[in-house]
């Protein structure tokens, strides 16, 4: 009997096997600290590392190959070792490369197949709310690095006059705020002016209100539970969607809500995942991942809610201005961008 061709596209599927498979190996070494053990960059034997961490040497030398097989590490007969770009995307949480803390998210999506599975047979809807709780903190740690290290530095800077603003005193709103940390974040580096933090989901709510109070914050920021249609404030200088405006099942609805609580001149900053306008231009490593957790995240939710647009996370920059358009907005740039992420300006 003659073997089976070995095709291209089971290349692709056993590369993707071993990726997915890579996943939970990756949590285990979030878990426990085996990045941050080697950040160093020098080369360490399995039983080195489980000196330095405690954990099992044959497990360790099993998990240590793993991670030579992906390309994950470098290694030289027994010893391994990370370089600079592996330390900084799995050992360095404040890199704006750090991905490891993203694994959490995907997690999730595994955890939840069989709500997808009554979701895909039924009207589609998975409310954020119900998802795993690993999902929240995974989805803000997949963000965080690339608000740490361009939110205060670069996307708020490309936006016109808002700086100048923030500095002197301004009133802010973050909707979809989830865990707080581009609230905080913006409430750190601006000492005049207050923050209002509003998301619907109530636990998401409660741990951002105490990284507020560990934080020393509390007079200048604020968390609310509401939703991004209903919420209360007005004549906010600046009012931001972090990732999220997509999520929605009445985008328009938000952005028209945004609309009437900025003041005349106010500022709307638009953060979304980077996407072009045609599926053609999105098949690629980003509009990959942002498909697949779409698929499971951040559609779902949308088809749960009122009105159920159903965005996507690869909406694309005409789109998401289709929808600023019809909420009221008429002055719309793009401000800057990332490999990652779209940053659109609109004003009042």
């Amino acid at each position: 009997m003659s073997k089976p061709a070995s095709t291209p596209f089971i290349h692709t599927l056993i590369n993707d096997l071993g990726a997915a498979a890579m996943l939970p190996n990756i949590m285990l070494g979030e878990e426990l600290g085996l990045y941050r053990a080697m950040a160093d960059g020098q080369p360490v034997t399995a039983q080195t590392l489980a000196t330095r961490t405690g954990c099992n040497a044959r497990l360790l030398r099993e998990w240590l190959n793993a991670h030579a097989a992906s390309g994950y590490m470098q290694h030289n007969d027994e010893h391994f070792s990370l370089d600079e770009q592996q330390a900084q995307a799995l050992a360095h949480e404040d890199s704006a490369t750090y991905i490891a803390g993203g694994t959490q998210a995907i997690a999730s999506m595994v955890l939840d197949k069989d709500k997808l599975v009554a979701a895909m047979r039924g009207d589609g809807g998975l409310a954020w709310g119900d998802h795993h709780a690993c999902m929240f903190g995974g989805v803000e740690r997949l963000f965080r690095p690339g608000y740490r290290n361009h939110l205060v530095g670069s996307w708020l800077p490309a936006l016109e006059g808002v700086v100048d603003k923030l500095h002197a005193g301004a009133r802010v709103a973050d909707i979809g705020c989830g865990l707080g940390t581009s609230t905080l974040l913006m409430a750190e580096a601006f000492a005049a002016s207050h923050f209002d933090g509003i998301d619907y989901h109530a636990p998401s709510v409660a741990t951002a209100g105490q990284r507020a109070r560990d934080s020393g914050l509390t007079e200048r920021v604020r968390f609310t539970q509401a939703s991004a249609k209903d919420y209360p404030g007005r004549d906010y200088d600046l009012v931001c969607f972090f990732d999220c405006l997509h999520d929605l099942g009445d985008p328009v609805g938000a952005a028209r809500h945004a609309w009437q609580a900025l003041k005349p001149g106010g500022t709307l900053l638009l953060v979304e995942p980077f996407s072009n306008d045609r599926l053609d231009d999105n098949l690629n490593p980003v509009g990959r991942l942002f498909y697949a957790v779409s698929t499971f995240l951040c559609t779902p939710n949308s088809l749960s809610q009122e009105v159920g647009l159903g965005l996507g996370a690869q909406a694309g920059e005409a789109r998401i201005r289709g929808v600023l358009e019809e909420a009221g907005f008429s002055h719309m740039r793009r401000a800057c961008e990332t490999p990652f992420n779209l940053i659109l300006e609109a004003r009042k």
